[in-house]
């Protein structure tokens, strides 16, 4: 994007209030306007609405097939145009690839200065268009409007069989918690906006937001599972508490097995901390009990938020070496860093280490 007046490039990060998946209203005042919506449809056929707070809706069309629909859209977390919009079309899939759906069309939602550098609003849209179609869904249309901050997303629309969903209310006590992809992109881009960040945090931030969870949505089925989530916004306690409360369980978080990008440790020492983070450490400071073992660091990242994060799997025991067997084969890395339990549902009990699950 260049500069109306002197022709020079100009960072899209620098047009943004916030950066990607950081910019989400904070949960108590979504919460707060959401309690003011009329109740929902008394209908069978909505299999997932909105009262769980999970990653989409679905919705069923006969005994074989449910629709699954989501929406997600944010502002720039990285300066180049095309870059932008395949990390946002990733982000969005991703929503379906946690309820075990496959997108099958979307619809792109664009913000964009109507005095801006056209070839950059060009770039974001071909960057998602392409991103998308690469996971087998083409963007078939959208909608835009005139905004002095950029913004880009999509609507997508996907398919699952209803006896398969993935949802964030199947969790039960004793399952294993697996994380698929390292925390730490809104610490990395926090930094980077400093120019405090280094090229290894920051291409290692960009690599983890351009893996589609296709794979790892894939495997989760072909295991068995019916508990995911993805980590994004909110970070990793706060959709953890979305599962726990969703599926009336408590849960266990090791905070040394939580996987992290390479340096984050340090700048999140040095102070790289974003206003969604504080956000989300106020949001979740009254459902998380944390040793005062856990390094500051790490407390930190634990509620960083995320943009086209991981899935967050619960796995029962004898589904463990399934799910490891099924990740394994389609290239998928993954951590086993907590527990489920029956212990005060809803709550999330985070030491610097704890007893592994069984069967893990």
């Amino acid at each position: 994007m260049t500069d109306a007046l002197t022709g020079s490039p100009v960072a899209l990060t620098r047009l943004a209030r916030g950066a990607g998946c950081g910019c989400k209203l904070g949960k108590d005042v979504l919460l707060e306007a959401l309690a003011a919506l009329p109740p929902g449809p008394d209908d069978p056929r909505v299999l997932v609405g909105p009262e769980g707070l999970d990653d989409g809706c679905a919705y069923l069309v006969r005994d074989d097939l449910a629709l699954v629909a989501s929406v997600d859209f944010f502002t720039p977390v990285v300066d180049d145009p095309r870059t932008f919009g395949a990390i946002a079309a990733t982000n969005a899939l991703s929503d379906l690839y946690a309820m075990g759906a496959t997108p099958t069309l979307a619809l792109a939602v664009c913000a964009y200065p109507k005095e801006g550098d056209r070839a950059a609003l060009a770039a974001i849209l071909a960057g998602g268009a392409e991103a998308a179609l690469a996971q087998g869904c083409p963007v078939l249309g959208g909608h835009s409007i005139d905004d002095p901050e950029p913004k880009y997303g999509l609507a997508v629309v996907g398919t699952a069989h209803p006896d398969r969903l993935l949802t964030n209310a199947a969790g039960r006590p004793g399952d294993a918690l697996v994380l698929t992809k390292p925390l730490g992109v809104g610490i990395v881009a926090t930094a980077r906006a400093a120019g405090a960040a280094g090229p290894e945090a920051p291409a290692a931030a960009e690599a983890s937001m351009l893996k589609p969870n296709r794979a790892a949505s894939e495997a989760a089925l072909a295991a068995g599972l019916r508990c995911a989530t993805d980590v994004t916004g909110y970070g990793l306690l706060g959709h953890l508490h979305e599962l726990a409360v969703a599926s009336g369980v408590g849960a266990e978080v090791d905070a040394a097995a939580v996987p992290r990008l390479p340096g984050v440790a340090a700048l999140a020492a040095a102070g790289h901390v974003s206003g969604g983070l504080r956000r989300n450490l106020q949001a979740c400071g009254p459902v998380a009990d944390i040793d005062p073992g856990v390094p500051e660091a790490d407390r930190l990242l634990l509620h960083d938020p995320q943009t086209s994060g991981g899935l967050l799997l619960a796995a029962a025991a004898d589904r463990l070496d399934d799910l490891a067997r099924e990740l394994g084969a389609r290239g998928v890395t993954a951590w086993t860093i907590g527990r489920l339990t029956d212990e005060a549902p809803g709550r999330i009990a985070v030491a610097a280490s704890v007893r592994p699950p069984p069967g893990s």
